[in-house]
């Protein structure tokens, strides 16, 4: 494990490394989740294994710090990872976002373009979300105390069991603010953002997934959109072989 100091009071972003060759291969993880168990079993599969990748926990998140004097904004998150990246020598990195972790992504990209030379994106948040949802956590749908007081408990018994094994670990006001600024997103959103990028960019969903808002848009801007059979919103983890296709080939 591997940590930089990125945010207030010393707050250490953390996160699991595997050694090989360049570009490194940045992966981000969704909203109460964690990097590792999510993608560490499909970047070791023969299509897509052999670089250096990075496993990194967003802050409030799994194996990193979880500073309150932090706001959690999307752009926030990315600040921080650019941090940590610039502390890891990274540069030109192929970045795999998951969900939250794909806005993150696009955010990144957008504002330090010299970190991310290819963007793969799964099943992420490119533009507001209809409150109270958040990719089926409903968090938003609480004032702060009241999470805080009793509606993590009530939406870790909602998500079921895989999601809340690693969203019993975040913090619950990291958690809970960055919800709340996802649903927020961006301005311009990360769509705007993601549209305007030069570089290689995948959009990848999966078949029983929320379908991405038009996808036509995306592919006119350069996008390429991938449908994953016998997948939902955690593509990488319900068919491995798929996703590891798809990405691999959005990273050629």
């Amino acid at each position: 494990m591997r940590d930089a100091v990125v945010g207030p009071g010393g707050a250490r972003m953390r996160w699991v490394e595997v050694s090989g060759h360049a570009p490194a291969r940045v992966y981000l993880h969704g909203l109460g989740a964690m990097s590792a168990p999510y993608f560490v079993p499909v970047a070791t599969r023969p299509e897509l294994a052999g670089h250096r990748s990075l496993f990194v926990d967003l802050l409030g998140h799994g194996l990193s710090d979880r500073p309150r004097a932090f706001g959690y904004t999307l752009e926030e998150h990315a600040a921080t990872l650019a941090t940590a990246l610039d502390m890891a020598g990274v540069r030109g990195a192929d970045v795999v976002g998951h969900s939250m972790g794909g806005g993150v992504a696009v955010v990144l990209a957008h504002h330090r373009p010299d970190l991310v030379g290819r963007l793969v994106l799964v099943e992420a948040n490119l533009e507001p979300s209809p409150a109270p949802v958040v990719g089926g956590s409903g968090i938003n749908a609480y004032p702060e105390d009241e999470f805080l007081a009793g509606g993590l408990t009530e939406t870790l018994d909602r998500v079921g069991p895989l999601w809340a094994s690693t969203m019993r670990l975040a913090d619950p006001v990291g958690l809970y603010r960055s919800a709340v600024h996802l649903v927020a997103a961006t301005r311009p959103t990360m769509r705007r953002m993601l549209e305007r990028l030069s570089i290689p960019r995948t959009f990848i969903q999966g078949k029983q997934g929320a379908a991405v808002r038009d996808p036509d848009g995306l592919t006119a801007a350069g996008v390429r959109v991938v449908t994953v059979p016998a997948a939902g919103h955690n593509v990488m983890l319900d068919n491995p072989e798929g996703f590891a296709r798809a990405a691999a080939t959005g990273l050629l």
